[in-house]
């Protein structure tokens, strides 16, 4: 038994859906991507530290990861519409909310209740449009998702040059409003109600509390190390009730006669197998993210503004070839697709650790190139596999695993590679010395070991998991890699 909506959305109705699912990852692409920008202005107007302001985007971050799985579980037993609507309202809200904050205690707390509201968005609107469409078109979708939000990441950057100027650091959360009210509009015009046709189940409570806990460990203990404010003792315990909160949820579900998580599902070779390379592929997106600016300003010397200019160049090659990919997903299946743009991603980190003072804009193209063309050949047919591995009734939580290994990839993959290309630069160096005044060579050392680092990480983990892709699912009856 099934969740199936009341009445079938029609050809038309279900791209106003997909509409305004696309609105919900639009104003979160943006958003991300929009505050780093404008940290700075938020640091003297609201008169605070660099330590401080880091919570501005970390509580958002943290958010996100304890509650997506959850919500993603109620998705599965409540009515997905209801639960949309409330996700794009709360993010709606605390958008305003984030604007009027007169300090920087209320921003914080609005920025989680901020993230709060993504979470539905992320871990709801991928089920929604793998429920909404049928399953020839269900790559084309997915992939139209992830040329949306490779869209909202170039004019993020963009559109906060303009807004800054225009009203300040609180415009870039108002202009969030409007976008989402419209958002909201089209769901409630548009999209019919589910009918959870199969067996009523309840809100595991023990579960929810202990995975929450769980992650809230994990993200403080990878985030303080990255910060530097505890010692390492601190950090370990935090680690060490991490693994101890793991094993008591894995208990807990184990015994749970209607778990949040169904452990069985990771008997599904494509969506374990999938899950894991989306961690692997993300922790490395992430760590070229990260890596590339300082690069880009410190060894070359590019101004911001320019060096946004070069940044924008991936996004708007993933925004045209993500479509591309999930339609060609659907035809010959997502597993060989995404391990293609893997390798093109792994292909990039070589060329970008080649890279020193002197490397010419043309060398950084056919650098950056095979980055952008592996992303988009990764994220499509990755979310199709994961999301083709689970039966209708579970694509929530499918939704809301493929999120957590999402926001578990990137939040290892700039502390790894910061304290890589940080360790490198600074080795042998003044310890007075910050990275901002190290030599252009240390520079170049740092980001060509994180880079290479990257490439060795990723290569190794994929073949990895790849091969025991292959192996397993070839002795396994598993349901199609989509």
């Amino acid at each position: 038994m099934e969740q199936l909506f009341t009445t079938q959305p029609s050809e038309c109705n279900k791209w106003w859906i997909a509409l305004g699912v696309s609105i919900g990852v639009f104003i979160f692409a943006i958003d991300v991507y929009v505050i780093n920008l404008a940290l700075p202005v938020m640091v003297e107007s609201l008169q605070t530290g660099f330590a401080v302001i880091q919570w501005v985007v970390l509580s958002y971050l943290i958010a996100i990861a304890v509650s997506v799985l959850s919500i993603a579980r109620l998705g599965d037993i409540w009515d997905k519409k209801i639960l949309y609507l409330v996700g794009l309202g709360v993010f709606t809200l605390a958008s305003l909310a984030c604007g009027l904050s007169v300090n920087v205690v209320y921003l914080i707390v609005f920025r989680a209740l901020q993230g709060l509201g993504a979470a539905f968005l992320s871990g709801l609107g991928t089920a929604i449009l793998v429920e909404t469409f049928p399953t020839h078109q269900r790559g084309l979708i997915l992939g139209i998702r992830a040329g949306v939000y490779g869209l909202g990441i170039t004019l993020g950057p963009s559109l906060g040059g303009v807004l800054l100027p225009l009203g300040g650091w609180p415009l870039i959360f108002w202009i969030n409003v409007p976008i989402g009210l419209l958002g909201m509009i089209i769901i409630i015009l548009f999209m019919p109600s589910s009918s959870v046709t199969y067996s009523q189940r309840g809100v595991d409570v023990q579960g929810t509390l202990s995975l929450m806990i769980t992650l809230s460990c994990f993200m403080a203990a990878i985030t303080l190390a990255q910060m530097n404010v505890l010692e390492l003792p601190f950090i370990l315990v935090l680690m060490g009730l991490t693994v101890v909160g793991l094993l008591t949820f894995l208990w807990i579900e184990s015994t749970q006669t209607d778990p949040m998580l169904d452990l069985t599902l990771f008997q599904s070779i494509p969506l374990s197998a999938g899950l894991a390379l989306r961690l692997m592929g993300n922790l490395c997106i992430a760590a070229i993210i990260f890596i590339l600016p300082f690069f880009l300003e410190l060894v070359q010397h590019y101004p911001p503004d320019r060096a946004g200019l070069l940044l924008a160049i991936p996004p708007i090659i993933i925004s045209i070839f993500a479509p591309l990919s999930g339609l060609t997903s659907d035809w010959i299946g997502g597993r060989t697709v995404s391990l293609v743009g893997l390798g093109l991603i792994c292909l990039s980190c070589v060329l970008l650790g080649s890279m020193d003072e002197s490397s010419s804009l043309t060398f950084y193209g056919i650098a950056v190139v095979p980055y952008a063309l592996g992303v988009a050949l990764f994220q499509s047919p990755n979310n199709n596999t994961i999301m083709g591995a689970v039966s209708r009734q579970h694509l929530g939580i499918a939704a809301g695993l493929l999120s957590l290994a999402r926001i578990l990839g990137q939040s290892i993959g700039i502390p790894l590679s910061g304290l890589i290309f940080s360790r490198m630069v600074l080795s042998g160096l003044d310890g007075e010395l910050s990275v901002l005044d190290a030599p252009v060579s240390a520079l170049v050392m740092g980001s060509r070991m994180a880079f290479w680092s990257m490439a060795v990480l990723l290569s190794g983990g994929t073949l990895v998991i790849a091969g025991l892709w292959f192996w397993f699912g070839s002795k396994l009856p598993s349901p199609s890699d989509g």
